[in-house]
């Protein structure tokens, strides 16, 4: 896992990365400032309907308050789902250099079969979260039961979604469900390192594409 993870910071810098990290930050912030803007013209038309004075500013001021919480709660969901479009560039640019004999043989995922892994990875995450949300409630009683819970979780799912990231390029969908029973332990650290990367300040940014990339050196490492 440490090789993965400073292989992968010592690529942040290459130009591929580069133009993947800023694709999916650009889009990542588009897609909360395009709801944040729904939400404040919808609250604003009703609040004018209902209450008349002060519209703008209420409807302003909740509009922002509910945008910076979705994105503190939401933030990992949609990055990974996002980053996920274009996480095949990562990948070819990890295989690129590190792995020429395995990019020989890849083939590129569809646009289309990454959205729908992407899609499918964020309505998974909302949903066991919103599931679990009771849980990690009682949890903070004790201090760090509900951050250790929300890691495991996140762990698991994240270690999934970013394995098929690579998995997907060497593997059908009969020997992409195999490998996932053979890996889960090597997945299951992959993704809870990568989630805890997330609750770092600023790290959090990179954490999409840092996962993508060690998810790539932590397929290959075992195969080569």
């Amino acid at each position: 896992m440490m090789r993965a993870f400073i292989l992968s910071v010592g690529q942040l810098g290459d130009p591929a990365v580069l133009r993947v990290f800023a694709k999916s930050m650009g889009l990542t912030l588009a897609i909360f400032a395009v709801a944040g803007f729904a939400l404040w013209w919808g609250l604003q038309a009703l609040l004018a309907h209902w209450v008349g004075w002060g519209a703008t500013g209420l409807a302003t001021a909740f509009a922002a308050v509910v945008t910076v919480l979705a994105m503190w709660l939401l933030f990992r969901a949609v990055a990974v789902a996002v980053v996920g479009l274009f996480a095949d560039e990562v990948v070819e640019a990890v295989e690129r250099r590190h792995y020429p004999a395995a990019l020989a043989t890849a083939r590129p995922v569809p646009f289309a079969r990454s959205a729908a892994m992407g899609l499918r990875s964020a309505v998974r995450v909302i949903v066991t979260n919103l599931i679990l949300l009771p849980l990690y409630v009682v949890l903070l009683a004790t201090g760090v039961g509900t951050a250790a819970a929300f890691l495991i979780v996140n762990g698991w799912l994240l270690g999934r979604d970013l394995g098929d990231m690579v998995a997907a390029r060497h593997m059908d969908v009969g020997a992409m469900a195999a490998w996932r029973r053979l890996t889960n332990g090597r997945r299951f650290l992959l993704g809870t390192g990568d989630a805890a990367l997330f609750l770092i300040p600023f790290v959090n940014l990179v954490a999409p594409v840092l996962g993508a990339a060690m998810a790539t050196h932590l397929f290959h490492t075992r195969r080569i």
